[in-house]
């Protein structure tokens, strides 16, 4: 398999705050990869230091063998990263169509029908296509959820990083959300998805990742990962039965 993202020996603190200690990480093309750990570990700046918004203090970030540790937010996204955020940041004013619009424009280089199309076929797969002009701002916890994931699609990504997107669903929302992550991988999407619904998880990921303190304590096979006596210790919060219902 050939590398897609690759973190080499990558640090960053904020004074004795250190939210990544040194961490080397390697996701293959095509592959879903989730991460734990308990709150304040360093997950959601492990994004942010993947996708520019975070500069780290030493190490590497290759994305597609290149080189990106000096690029900006913006160049990653064109070159095929995207994200969603724990908590969705659509544009409130604008329509459902009109946020994925603007993904497609500014994400994906998209322009006109093609752009329109585009959105569409998304809207489709995501589950919006009828809240389509609905108001962004109006929508429910879910299909703000989805519209994270709607505008993240967009902008046509090799690369889709998921911030906990089933956090705060009920379980018939997280199952419905899941079968739709679960579409969008099998259509050759690499996915990175960190997530405190560890059964959502186990249900898509390849492999499973663990952070603690800035720190990537252990990875391999999911349910290997879960049954490890360590990731029990550290990741108190896990509710074990949920464990099993991957």
């Amino acid at each position: 398999m050939t590398a897609i993202l690759e973190l080499q020996n990558l640090s960053k603190s904020f004074g004795a705050v250190v939210i990544a200690d040194d961490t080397t990480l390697v996701v293959e093309q095509g592959e879903a990869l989730g991460i734990i750990g308990p709150n304040g570990a360093g997950k959601t700046s492990m994004f942010n230091l993947i996708t520019g918004t975070l500069a780290p203090n030493s190490g590497t970030i290759r994305f597609m063998g290149d080189d990106v540790t000096g690029s900006s937010a913006a160049q990653r996204c064109r070159m095929g990263m995207a994200r969603s955020f724990q908590v969705p940041q659509p544009f409130g004013g604008l329509t459902v169509f009109e946020n994925a619009l603007v993904a497609a424009t500014q994400g994906a280089g998209m322009s006109g029908q093609a752009a329109s199309d585009h959105c569409l076929d998304i809207l489709e797969r995501t589950e919006l296509l009828d809240k389509a002009n609905t108001v962004a701002g109006s929508l429910t916890l879910l299909d703000r959820k989805r519209l994270e994931l709607t505008r993240a699609l967009c902008a046509k990504p090799k690369l889709l990083l998921l911030d906990e997107i089933a956090g705060g669903l009920t379980e018939a929302e997280c199952v419905s959300l899941v079968d739709t992550i679960r579409d969008i991988h099998k259509s050759g999407i690499t996915i990175v998805w960190i997530e405190h619904v560890v059964h959502a998880l186990l249900a898509i990921v390849d492999r499973l990742a663990v952070v603690d303190f800035g720190k990537l304590i252990a990875s391999g096979e999911p349910k290997a990962i879960m049954a490890s006596r360590e990731v029990q210790e550290i990741y108190l919060g896990i509710e074990m039965d949920e464990v099993g219902h991957g």
